[in-house]
């Protein structure tokens, strides 16, 4: 069929042939949720198939698996999906079909042996995974627990079937592929075997193809596919080295690099090596198997990973045209400038010859990156020295950099400097002086980090010097032992990881399932790929999609706008904007301070200012960037929390708390300290973007929308007054979300509503990741100002505490989440004497909103970061002061609430204990302060109150609506709504302990606002209390009503009774604990119903030439009650506490001085991998704590493990200052949030620092703000 250039495989499996249970996630190669396995045959001897990226078009002659492929629920399950969710590996399940087709080909998936004998048995078909979107695998949010419970043993799992292996379709096994060209709308793609074809006729080489096409809205006339031309593709061995085709695979490039380092002698292959060591963290897998050594080298890419290898190297590379060939060497002139390289357009690259090294020449790369795995360097470099025979003189010397500049450079002033020099100290002293003098940044210089990189150019060039000199023992003094850590190449221990919890007590009825660790009822549908999400449901007849228009500027009055180029293209349906919505145009989830379309004004980067409907989304999305909008920019433009106390942009009110006379506790103490620190904002990075179907009924203007909303009742309000009708027309159905943590409380409702205004027909829209992060906002940066005052022992008698927030350009739920930072202010501290002030900043930024914690993680760091900094004032151990100021039984908080039933104290001393706290504080903290210079281990235990309910207290409430059929089955509805915490699970599992039936006969479908009516969101990680209570008291109603049947029929089982009742339904709304409520005024009133309490103790190793870190070790003590359902709860601890992993050292939003936003995608936004996770990871739930407060003495669990992932914040900073001794540092310092590589190595101040000092601020513009 006529396929469109922008077809690719994705789309056409979700579109026109149903297979739903691929998902995208990003559409750049960055999460892995597109992951489907592809196998080609190859009739050559290369021992690995090469997986083509790209178009639809591309793939001729392959086969494609996807998870449907491989199992399902109906028929039988492959091992590996059986074993995610018995294992309890998945939650929100978005992503899972991607992480079980990785873990196919991880586990080595191999043809079938049915197949295996085929021709001989010299199988040649080769399977591969790759993302149909463009992608690679991380790990979402939702981090898997680990697979091999003590719980679970193999006869617990299916044996594995032969039958179930991937059979490659014997229809394919072609040895010769004939010239393929296909016609699309907008181009023509070629798959040629030819390379004269290639030269002589469609001559257009492009790389980056499907990023390019899908982010700059590129279109190309032409399309080719080298992967299939022999000559592209080809491995040669010469007397110089190996040559591989340019169109060989990364995969295949290193395949053939280890064999050869396995065989030829070990100075020949340093180069090798050092190829090696760079593909080990270049992407992953996935990309590995599709890109190719030619498009790394042709698109020029400064911060490219291989090229300063293959420049420092000397590789030749053989390009040929119509008039011939020519070789080049890869060079400081190759590279002319940005993007650009110095091949005619004429010429292509046909292959690549990297070369053996010789008897005295040492060469090594390394890679700077934010993450380790599968992440974009920010700085990279090759390094080559050759000496004289037989001596350390320099004989040749070839430093190359990607990072430093437009393009990959080689530092030839330092080189030169230092030839005929002897390998020594002077020399590195020369060396650093000359590359601190060469490799200079503009402080303005895109992609920020200019002292940091500057500074690496110096580190890494020092690990190369280490490196080499411990090569050249022979003929110098080798390294001394405690800098010998420099020199070692990073390699991941195996993780373990051990989760405790309390059986269920003896005689416990095996059908009561509350308190065991019951499987998420969703886990197998998400393995695979079966689990219905918002976009998976069936186009309608007729159906359109929508686009969003959205503004370029941070503050300006909209000029004009012009649509006649948009309206001009194929499929586009009409445009809306502000004029066409029927009801109100304001909007917001408290304050209608928000427009629905913008009006005149835009007061951020991403205002919805309209929106194209078109008949497809390629359609709708090239019209909405052919809409020309002209603006005039207003001031000021305020972007920071400094801009905002600059000119005073504060919300009102300024919330303030205050207990006890301030200016006497500072008197009383022996010392006062002041301090600031700021906390950087978090994208939520849900894997499921935010969607909406909105199905007009036709009639009495009656709407129902599909959402993926974590709250019902206040979507549904809010497009009923964008539409003008009663909220009773319009019905919103939730299904389930592919994760939320609050972004989809408010923010939801930005999309649903313009949908709803644009649907005359059935219209849908699932927002890209690049629009999802720019338009919804996230988690609020903080800036903190604190004063403390301290006696001599440690106890803090005085605080005084303010907090700024960066609420972005409208209130949202920013009001609430200052309250709760303030209520948070002391953490877990008990203190005499306290003030808070909290003001929220109005800036022109996209509105932030809720996150998992809700102000809580921002208002404990400051907490902790005061408490460290007392410690460190006074040159006492860190858990000793705050062991020191720990709350107790029966005190009262600042806010006025007693505490009781506090399990704190247990908490630490548990997590003391399983964590072995004073041993690896004695051991292995202190020998490696002790023994190694540039590596340094630190160690933090930090515990965290966390208060449980909506400090609206209104919102404490909840309903549950029960069904009973006549054959004894339950359909089950509540309030809370399901994004794989695992609420439905649980709420199944506090009905069947309820009525007394098994939960395999109760179901739950879905949440909606027909059923039950007037919901709270489902947030403040109160949903397990308030609709357990809701769902428990439906149940107990119902059983009421069943007595007298079951008085009339004692002996009679669930399905007699039921028979004979004649009411079988019940709709329950629970006001919940109405004694809560907290007046600001008066310090007065119960703000939360009970308090969550943990404990976590972090060990780290950080690398202080880099900033790098690895987390080696965690273990978290934390109080649940007694848990409804263990199996979740952990998996809750150990997702929240990654993303907050996440939040405190990695996930960092970059703002340009407008307002842009430039942290779009994971290609520069990098949460948690799997390699983050601390290699040694325990989690215990408390013992014999139940809470009487809550559903069968539980507590809630979803917000509070976020915050201990401090531990590992404060465990890098103790590794920082165990650095900064070593250069006669000491004494409190500021270490702002996330602890980055950057910020960490900038606060190990060395001699390298020192060589490149920052820019005066003010002197520059920069290139990214902290906002």
């Amino acid at each position: 069929r006529t396929l469109d250039s922008w077809l690719f495989l994705f789309l056409d499996l979700c579109v026109p042939v149903g297979l739903t249970g691929t998902k995208l996630g990003c559409a750049e190669g960055g999460c892995g949720a597109c992951t489907v396995m592809l196998s080609k045959y190859q009739p050559t001897s290369s021992p690995l198939g090469e997986w083509v990226s790209g178009p639809l078009c591309s793939l001729h002659h392959c086969a494609v698996t996807t998870v449907e492929g491989i199992g399902s629920v109906a028929g039988k399950l492959h091992p590996v999906q059986e074993r995610m969710p018995k294992s309890h590996g998945s939650q929100c399940g978005f992503c899972t079909p991607g992480i079980v087709m990785s873990s196919m080909l991880c586990s080595g998936t191999t043809l079938h042996p049915a197949m295996a004998g085929h021709r001989g048995g010299d199988s040649k078909v080769n399977f591969g995974v790759k993302l149909v979107g463009v992608a690679t695998v991380s790990v979402c949010k939702t981090v898997i627990t680990n697979a091999a419970c003590s719980s679970l043993h193999p006869a617990d799992f299916l044996p594995l079937d032969p039958t179930q292996e991937i059979i490659f379709p014997p229809e394919l096994m072609v040895d010769t592929l004939t010239h393929q060209h296909t016609r699309g709308v907008n181009t023509n793609t070629y798959l040629t075997p030819s390379l004269s074809v290639y030269l002589f006729h469609y001559l257009s080489v492009h790389h980056s193809l499907c990023i390019e096409m899908k982010f700059k809205n590129l279109l190309y006339p032409v399309i080719l596919a080298p992967g299939y031309i022999p000559e592209l593709n080809t491995i040669q061995h010469t007397d110089e080295g190996i040559v591989f085709g340019a169109s060989c695979s990364l995969t295949l490039l290193g395949d053939v690099l280890k064999a050869a380092v396995g065989k030829l002698p070990p100075y020949q292959t340093e180069v090798f090596n050092a190829v090696l060591e760079q593909l080990r963290w270049f992407a992953g897998l996935q990309i590995r198997n599709v890109a190719a050594i030619g498009g790394n080298i042709m698109t020029a890419s400064p911060i490219s990973d291989l090229n300063p290898v293959f420049m420092a190297s000397g590789c030749k590379l053989t390009l040929m045209s119509k008039g011939g060939e020519r070789v080049v060497v890869m060079d400081e002139k190759f590279f002319p400038g940005y993007r650009k390289t110095i091949l005619t357009p004429e010429e292509v690259l046909l292959c690549v010859l990297i070369p053996y090294t010789k008897k005295g020449q040492y060469f090594a790369a390394y890679k700077q990156s934010p993450r380790r795995e599968d992440d974009i360097s920010i700085v990279t470099s090759g390094m080559s020295v050759t000496f004289a025979e037989g001596s350390t003189i320099v004989k040749h010397l070839a430093l190359s950099y990607g990072g430093m500049a437009a393009t990959t450079v080689m530092a030839k002033n330092t080189a030169s400097r230092l030839l005929g020099k002897q390998w020594g100290e002077e020399l590195l002293q020369d060396a650093c002086s000359s590359l601190a003098e060469e490799m200079t940044l503009h402080p303005s210089a895109p992609g920020g980090m200019v002292t940091y990189r500057r500074t690496l150019t110096l580190s890494l060039f020092y690990k190369f010097y280490l490196t080499v000199q411990q090569k050249l023992g022979a003929y110098i003094e080798g390294v001394r032992a405690d800098y010998i850590s420099a020199t070692e190449i990073y390699h991941q221990t195996s993780p373990s990881s051990v989760q405790i919890f309390q059986a269920v007590p003896d005689g416990q009825k095996e059908e009561d399932v509350v308190g065991r660790p019951m499987m998420h009822l969703s886990a197998l549908k998400q393995a695979t790929g079966e689990a219905v999400y918002c976009d998976d449901i069936p186009l309608y007849e007729n159906e359109l999609y929508l686009c969003l228009i959205t503004s370029t500027k941070a503050h300006a009055t909209i000029q004009s706008i012009d649509t006649a180029e948009a309206e001009s293209m194929p499929g586009v349906v009409t445009c809306v904007f502000a004029k066409d919505v029927p009801g109100s145009n304001m909007t917001g989830p408290i304050v209608y301070d928000e427009t629905v379309l913008a009006d005149a004004t835009v007061t951020c980067v991403g205002h919805i200012i309209g929106a194209v409907v078109a008949d497809t989304q390629a359609h709708a999305q090239r019209a909405a960037k052919a809409v020309r909008i002209t603006y005039q920019e207003l001031q000021p433009v305020i972007i920071t929390i400094q801009d905002a106390i600059t000119h005073q942009s504060f919300f009102q009110p300024v919330r303030t708390i205050q207990r006890g006379d301030l200016d006497q506790g500072f008197t009383q103490a022996d010392h006062i300290l002041e301090g600031e620190m700021h906390m950087g904002g978090q994208e939520h990075f849900y894997l499921e973007t935010n969607v909406t179907v909105a199905v007009p009924k036709g009639e009495d203007g009656e709407m129902e929308l599909f959402v993926s909303t974590q709250s019902a009742t206040k979507t549904q309000s809010l497009v009923a007054k964008a539409l003008g009708v009663p909220a009773s027309r319009v019905v919103i159905r939730v299904k389930r979300m592919g994760g939320g943590f609050g972004g989809k409380e408010s923010r939801s409702t930005t999309l649903s509503t313009m949908v709803a205004v644009a649907a005359q027909k059935p219209v849908r829209c699932m927002l890209d990741r690049d629009e999802d992060m720019l338009v919804t906002g996230g988690r609020h940066p903080f800036y903190g100002r604190y004063k403390v005052g301290f006696m001599k022992s440690g106890k803090v008698v005085a605080l005084e505490v303010t907090y700024y927030s960066n609420a972005g350009n409208s209130m949202d739920l920013s009001l609430s989440i200052m309250e709760r930072a303030l209520f948070h202010m002391e953490n877990s501290y008990s203190i005499a004497t306290i003030r808070g002030r909290g003001y929220v900043c109005k800036t022109h930024l996209p509105s932030n909103t809720a996150f998992r914690g809700f102000g809580g993680p921002q208002g404990m760091l400051i907490a902790e970061s005061w408490m460290s900094d007392v410690a460190l004032s006074l040159g006492l151990p860190a858990e000793q002061v705050r062991r020191l100021n720990m709350y107790i039984q029966g005190e009262r908080t600042p806010y006025s609430q007693i505490l009781d039933h506090i399990t704190l104290d247990r908490c630490w001393d548990q997590c003391l204990e399983i964590s072995s706290f004073t041993q690896r504080r004695c051991h292995d903290v202190l020998c490696v302060f002790r023994d190694h210079r540039w590596t340094k281990r630190g160690l933090s235990v930090v515990p965290t109150k966390f208060g449980i309910s909506f400090t609206a207290a209104f919102l404490n409430q909840a309903g549950a609506l029960a069904h009973i059929y006549t054959d004894g089955s339950v359909l089950l509805t509540h309030g809370g709504t399901e994004m794989g915490q695992g609420l439905n699970t649980k709420m199944v599992q506090v009905a069947s302990r309820t009525l007394g039936i098994p939960s395999s006969k109760i179901h739950i479908t879905e949440t909606s606002t027909n059923t039950v009516p007037n919901t709270s969101p489902t947030a403040a990680s109160a949903s397990s209390d308030l609709n357990g209570a809701a769902v428990h008291n439906a149940c107990e109603i119902l059983l009421h009503r069943l007595e007298p049947y079951k008085t009339k029929n004692p002996k009679g089982c669930w399905e007699d009774w039921v028979s004979t009742c004649q009411s079988y339904t019940v709709l329950f709304l629970i006001g919940w604990t109405p004694d809560l409520g907290y007046d600001f005024e008066t310090n007065t009133g119960r703000p939360f119903n009970y308090f969550s309490y943990g404990v976590a103790c972090s060990e780290v190793e950080i690398d202080c030439l880099t900033g790098s870190h690895k987390n080696i070790h965690t273990s978290i003590v934390i109080d649940v009650g007694n848990s409804l359902n263990p199996a979740l709860d952990i998996g809750q601890v150990e997702g929240g506490f990654m993303q907050g992993v996440g939040l405190y050292t990695l996930e960092e939003l970059k703002y340009s001085p407008e307002g842009y936003l430039f942290t779009r995608g994971p290609g520069m936004y990098k949460i948690p991998a799997f390699g983050d996770i601390p290699t040694d990871l325990t989690v215990s739930l408390l013992r014999d704590a139940p809470n009487d407060k809550a559903i069968f003495s539980s507590k809630a669990i979803g917000e509070p493990p976020l915050f201990l992932a401090a531990s590992v914040f404060f465990a890098i900073k103790d590794a920082i200052i165990a650095a900064r001794k070593e250069s006669g540092l000491s004494g409190p310092f500021r270490l702002d949030s996330p602890a980055t590589p950057e910020r960490i190595r900038n606060a190990c101040e060395d001699r390298f620092t020192k060589l490149c000092p920052p820019a005066e601020p003010g002197t520059f513009t920069p290139w990214a703000v902290v906002v």
